[in-house]
């Protein structure tokens, strides 16, 4: 018993002599070991730290290099969590586990920081003081080069665009023959409509100045395959573009808020066109509550733009299309000459319970601007509702005739831009440009013909005869931003001015619509 007792305590000795050798020999403590195997990064390197705040305190290293390769060090037996060592690293680990821990040994430290950061302050501040030059001087460069392609393309665009403003100054100021010598020249500049959006509206409007200054050129006289192209680059021109859309939205938007509570409807428009507008219209109106209510449209049109097959198409579509909704509907075309001799027509006057709207876009007076101001005393003898116009930015009579060519061919170049931006086919472009936009240039250039005095601005006009602005609903403004939403092509916008919403097309203006109020 007594040799049992004396062998235990001599086992007992030599247990703790070999644990603290272990210790001062730096050699893991085997059972913290095996359980880092089988933890993940984060947990292992709690159990580092708790073994390391276990053991005597040492001197705190703050190099982060130091940290890593302590934990190199330490932990060199398990795989999992050791970071890869070179070779001179690996001859160096193993020196240091041979050899005995002295009292004031410290390891090795190895330094993992990339060579350039061995650099003196003063040379990596000089050597990011010139890459910071070299990118200020990429960016002046890049920005110098668009400057100079931007002013070269200004350049060129003013070099087609100043010579027919020219013979727009030469027309007007009587020197015909001088003008006619200016757009011969620029015949060969611009023999066809191709090229970029300003070059194409140049051409258009050089030829519509040619027309102008041959006083014996005719009116074409429609035929039905035109009605057709024609029909085709409207529907095309309303699927591509949001501009009718817009148009149409807007003021419908204002002539429906008008006619809230009534069951009799009168519209007189100065611009019926295709009737696309009043088909969207009746269809609104066809879906209120009380039903449908009766709807009689009196449209004027200028008997020098009278296209009596296009006005049949009209009227045939917009009783069909009213028959088919159960709307009573009536449909009457005047001239507009009836309203020079002073009398207005009988069936004119509004009966009882009846609103009058007037829809009266400036761009409809673009080939007779002088009667405008006759118009609106005929419209405010009628005491309507509500006005609603339409303004092209271009429809611009008050201004010289110079001045008047030189804002709309920018106008018409920004409409053509934001065609060209549509992915469409050629053909469909081209559809549009021949039966929409040459057309509508050659009708504003033609009415200037024989009156190049100047008017009052179209809105002088409008508050003189006695019409006020109104302000457009919340709701007309934010369904107009949603139909831009839903169009294909980025670069539409439509901004508040005044009272009037007006669609942009980068930044600038297309068309604007407005309401107005007659006032006794």
């Amino acid at each position: 018993m007594v040799l049992f007792l004396i062998s235990l305590s001599l086992a007992t000795k030599l247990l703790k002599f070999k644990y603290w050798s272990c210790l001062h020999q730096n050699i893991p403590n085997p059972v913290l070991f095996n359980l880092g195997i089988n933890l993940l990064p984060g947990l292992f390197q709690q159990h580092q730290q708790q073994a390391a705040f276990d053991q005597d305190e040492k001197p705190q290293i703050l190099n982060p290099g130091v940290i890593i390769n302590q934990n190199q060090h330490q932990f060199v037996q398990n795989p999992a969590v050791v970071l890869p060592l070179s070779y001179a690293q690996l001859e160096e680990h193993h020196l240091l586990n041979a050899r005995p821990v002295g009292a004031n040994y410290m390891p090795k430290v190895f330094d993992l920081r990339p060579p350039e950061l061995f650099l003196p302050r003063q040379q990596q501040q000089s050597h990011q003081f010139q890459m910071m030059q070299q990118q200020r001087q990429g960016m002046v460069t890049k920005q110098k080069i668009a400057s100079d392609e931007l002013e070269n393309q200004q350049q060129l665009q003013q070099a087609i665009i100043n010579p027919v403003c020219q013979a727009a100054e030469l027309i007007e100021t009587g020197n015909p023959v001088l003008a006619q010598g200016i757009l011969a020249r620029l015949n060969h500049q611009l023999s066809v409509p191709i090229g970029k959006p300003y070059q194409r509206t140049a051409f258009y409007f050089k030829e519509a100045l040619q027309l102008l200054l041959n006083v014996n050129n005719n009116n074409s006289i429609g035929t039905a395959s035109n009605l057709i192209f024609k029909i085709g680059a409207y529907k095309s021109f309303s699927e591509i573009s949001p501009i009718l859309q817009f148009a149409n939205f807007t003021c419908n938007q204002a002539l429906l808020e008008a006619f809230e509570g009534f069951d009799r409807i009168h519209v007189v428009d100065f611009d019926i066109g295709y009737g696309g507008q009043w088909a969207s219209l009746m269809q609104e109106l066809a879906l209120r509550n009380g039903g449908a209510p009766s709807l009689k449209i009196t449209a004027f049109v200028s008997p020098s733009s009278r296209d009596e097959l296009e006005l049949g198409f009209t009227q045939e579509n917009l009783r069909i299309f009213a028959s088919e909704i159960n709307m009573p509907f009536e449909l009457e075309i005047l001239s507009l000459e009836s309203l020079s001799s002073g009398s207005w027509p009988m069936n004119l006057c509004t009966l009882d319970k009846e609103v009058t709207a007037i829809n009266l876009p400036v761009g409809s007076f673009s080939n007779y601007p002088s009667t405008l101001p006759l118009v609106l005393r005929f419209v405010k003898q009628l005491s309507p509702k509500v006005v609603v116009s339409l303004d092209r930015g271009c429809d611009r009579s008050d201004l010289p005739f110079a001045h008047h060519i030189n804002l709309a061919i920018q106008s018409y170049t920004s409409l053509l831009e934001s065609l060209d931006a549509v992915n469409v086919n050629l053909d469909v472009l081209q559809e549009i440009e021949r039966f929409l936009v040459r057309p509508g240039i050659e009708k504003m250039v033609l009415g200037r013909r024989g009156c190049f005095h100047r008017t009052p601005p179209w809105r002088s006009l409008f508050l003189q005869s006695g019409f006020t602005p109104l302000t457009l609903s919340n709701f007309t403004e934010s369904q107009a931003e949603y139909l831009l939403q839903r169009t294909p092509v980025r670069g539409f916008h439509v901004e508040k001015k005044q009272s009037s919403l007006v669609l942009c097309w980068q930044q600038k203006d297309l068309v604007s619509a407005s309401a107005w109020s007659c006032y006794k």
